[in-house]
């Protein structure tokens, strides 16, 4: 590029503070038109005339990937954003002038938290004020719910190796099982994980909703964006739980912060205070959804305990047939194998978590326990054992629940009943080597009970869940989620017409949690249940009244003499003289 070409390309970074200041919203907005207008090419743009680098905060006038637009494009986009006329009159001096330094950018207290990426930045503190309530947010046109960062690839950042940096040192913050200026206890390996995501979803909408070209960790020390960030999940509907998991990971993200040299900031404090606040407020404002299940089943998103039981008891039969007419092939091993995870998610047994059931490992793994957080050498994991071929006995045990660090680690284990156990013991046989061989290249194998259409286990929840659902549809159910059977299960142990079977208490502990957790999260009916039982006994309550004899009333007549507003006293008694009239006797003559 020639000498005068760089003249001519002035990059937007600080123009006019005066002008703009506070003006970020419009800023943004003006980057946007720019973007639609140059039909969101990130690449040098054709234009005969003077050109203009539209630069996000922070970004190196260098980078390749900032789009170059004309001043006409600039000018149209600053009219459309209503910016002031001071801004417009910049750009005639730029016309004028093309060796003009005279740049636009974002005011330096929005921008300073974020501005220069760095691994320890030098001024270590949050953006204040803190924002007072929520800004007003409208989910842009592009918005799309995959919005998170590793939803697309960031290779192109420049500055991704500082992100990384900072994700493997709040990563060891927060895992490592002895870290003396962290409070509370480590992150277990799911929590960490579901931390992460929430981090890379917010990272996600800085970059693509509010241009913040290079998205690092140092975004979770502006409260403004923190607050955008908390209206926009409101605009998009987002649950209250899913919004306060943000705010709790956000949190641990500024406790990571303060243990970093110069991290003793009081805004720190503030700022901590600021976002429990905001959480207590969250939840105040959007409160839980109410399910019930007959709203549930007019939504396909419920089936009744009866229905899913022959559902799935007509799956093991009709795979057993397949199985003995058509004998072992990919389809016929396949249809068993769903029809015994399906057998082990309900019907057979009380609805065991859905961790355990994806983490089952086979009677002949013999390998270290698979959990990621498991210390003990000699944990077996979650397993699925054979303690006798004739007659067919078999045994899970949980040692890995989530529970399991509440109950001082004590071990969910039980005997399989005879008939789960002889479809379990029939597919483990030739129909899941038979998928190995059809999925798996020569020599690999899996570990794990149950397998995906790729024969690798279930590692991820959402994987399973989305199986279960095509499975369930395909069998004429509704895409139901697998964790709802665990619902579906309470709701007819606690009905009136509840059936024979489990104890409650024994059945809880299959489950991994406790009865008093069957009324608080699991029991939708309870509250209207209770209600109406207590309406219903009140009937035989009130006609046991009506045949009960009534004792003799007392007699209450006064005599003539008595029958007046005070009591009749002696000179001698006038110490001792009470009103006889009630209390609610407003006309009371108090002399």
């Amino acid at each position: 590029m020639c000498d005068k070409r760089k003249r001519q390309c002035v990059c937007l970074r600080q123009v006019y503070k005066s002008c703009l200041d506070g003006l970020l919203p419009s800023y943004q907005a003006f980057y946007r038109v720019c973007s639609r207008l140059t039909k969101h090419q990130s690449t040098l743009l054709s234009g005969q005339d003077k050109q203009l680098r539209v630069a996000l905060a922070g970004m190196d006038v260098s980078v390749p990937h900032v789009a170059v637009v004309s001043l006409a494009v600039c000018c149209r986009a600053l009219k459309l954003c209503k910016v002031p006329a001071a801004v417009l009159h910049a750009f005639d001096d730029i016309r004028l002038q093309p060796a003009s330094q005279v740049v636009l950018g974002l005011p330096e207290h929005i921008l300073a938290p974020h501005a220069q990426p760095s691994p320890n930045p030098v001024q270590l503190q949050m953006t204040t004020p803190f924002p007072v309530t929520l800004p007003e947010c409208a989910l842009p046109a592009d918005f799309n719910k995959q919005h998170g960062l590793l939803a697309k690839p960031y290779k192109h950042l420049v500055h991704r190796a500082v992100l990384e940096q900072h994700m493997g040192e709040f990563k060891s913050f927060s895992t490592n099982p002895f870290q003396l200026n962290r409070k509370g206890i480590a992150h277990g390996s799911r929590t960490w994980q579901n931390s992460e995501k929430q981090v890379y979803l917010f990272l996600g909408y800085c970059h693509h909703y509010q241009q913040v070209s290079q998205p690092t960790l140092q975004l979770f020390l502006s409260s403004p964006l923190i607050a955008q960030y908390v209206s926009f999940h409101i605009a998009a509907g987002h649950s209250q739980l899913y919004i306060r998991n943000f705010l709790s990971c956000a949190r641990c993200v500024l406790r990571w912060w303060q243990s970093k040299p110069g991290g003793n900031h009081p805004s720190f404090v503030e700022g901590l205070e600021w976002l429990q606040t905001l959480g207590l407020q969250v939840a105040d404002q959007l409160p839980r959804p109410s399910k019930d299940p007959k709203g549930l089943a007019d939504a396909g998103k419920w089936m009744s305990a009866p229905r899913l039981v022959h559902l799935i008891h007509g799956a093991e039969l009709q795979s057993q047939d397949q199985m003995q007419q058509q004998g072992v092939t990919v389809e016929t091993s396949r249809d068993m194998h769903d029809a015994a995870l399906a057998a082990m998610t309900f019907s057979h047994l009380p609805p065991v978590r859905l961790s355990c059931i994806r983490s089952l490992v086979v009677p002949a793994y013999t390998g270290p326990c698979l959990h990621p957080d498991c210390k003990e050498p000699s944990c077996e994991g979650n397993r699925l054992s054979i303690t006798s071929e004739s007659p067919l006995l078999m045994h899970i045990q949980l040692p890995h629940h989530k529970n399991a660090r509440k109950w001082g680690k004590a071990v969910i284990e039980f005997d399989v009943p005879s008939d789960l156990a002889q479809l379990l013991h029939t597919y483990l046989g030739a129909p899941r080597k038979a998928l190995l061989e059809h999925h798996l290249l020569i020599g690999d194998t899996c570990p794990y009970v149950f397998m995906d259409m790729h024969g690798r286990g279930f590692v991820a929840a959402a994987v399973l869940t989305l199986y279960w659902q095509k499975w369930l549809v395909s069998r004429g159910g509704v895409p139901m989620n697998p964790s709802m059977c665990r619902q579906v299960f309470v709701d007819e142990r606690q009905s009136n017409s509840a059936t024979a079977g489990p104890s409650n208490q024994g059945a809880a502990m299959v489950m991994g949690h406790s009865v008093k957790q069957w009324d608080k999260w699991y029991d939708m009916q309870y509250h209207p249940r209770l209600a109406q039982n207590a309406v219903d006994g009140m009937q035989s309550w009130r006609a046991a009244m009506l045949q009960s004899h009534p004792p003799a009333a007392p007699d209450l007549t006064l005599s003539s003499a008595l029958h007046c507003g005070h009591v009749l006293v002696s000179d001698s008694e006038e110490s001792r003289y009470q009103s006889c009239c009630s209390d609610s006797d407003i006309d009371i003559d108090l002399d």
